[in-house]
C-alpha cells in the first residue's frame, strides 16, 4: 500500500488531495518552498561551479525514476531542483552531478566523470540540500540546509 501511495504522490500529486496519503508519506506540501537545492564549489579556486548538470531520481521498488534535472547556475546552485507541484514524500533520492563534462569544459583532467549523492529523505526537516565540494580527483559532500 505504501509503494502505490507513494507512487499516486510522485505522478499524480495525491498527496495534496488525500489527506490519509500526505499523512503517512510527504516531507514537504507541494505548495512550500521547494524542499531540495544543491550547491556546487571548486575546491581549485574556491569559486562556485556554473553550469554542472545534475540530474534528481527517487528510488521505486529495486529501481530509479527520473524526477528532475537542471544545471547550476552562475552561484554554482540549483535553488529548486525537487518538481514544481509535486509534494516530496519520504524515501530515498539520488542526486547525480555530472562532472565530467563540466571539467572537460575547464580543460582538466577528472577522476570522477558523475559523482552520485544518495540520502534519505525522513521528514524531519521540510528542505533538504545537497552542496558538492569538487576537485579533479576528490570530492566531499554533507547535509546542508
Amino acid at each position: 500500500m505504501k509503494f502505490l501511495q507513494t507512487l499516486l504522490v510522485m505522478t499524480l500529486g495525491v498527496a495534496a488531495h488525500c489527506p490519509s496519503a500526505a499523512a503517512a508519506t510527504t516531507v514537504a506540501p507541494a505548495t512550500a518552498i521547494n524542499p531540495l537545492s544543491v550547491h556546487v564549489l571548486n575546491l581549485q579556486d574556491g569559486l562556485p561551479s556554473a553550469d554542472v548538470a545534475v540530474t534528481l531520481e527517487q528510488r521505486v521498488g529495486d529501481g530509479w525514476t527520473m524526477l528532475g534535472e537542471g544545471v547550476t547556475n552562475a552561484q554554482g546552485r540549483i535553488p529548486a531542483l525537487f518538481p514544481a507541484g509535486v509534494a516530496m514524500v519520504r524515501g530515498t533520492y539520488r542526486v547525480t552531478f555530472k562532472t565530467g563534462k563540466w571539467f572537460a569544459e575547464h580543460k582538466s583532467p577528472t577522476f570522477f566523470p558523475e559523482i552520485p549523492v544518495i540520502f534519505t529523505a525522513d521528514g524531519s526537516v521540510p528542505h533538504y540540500h545537497v552542496p558538492l565540494l569538487l576537485s579533479p580527483y576528490g570530492y566531499s559532500t554533507y547535509r546542508g540546509n
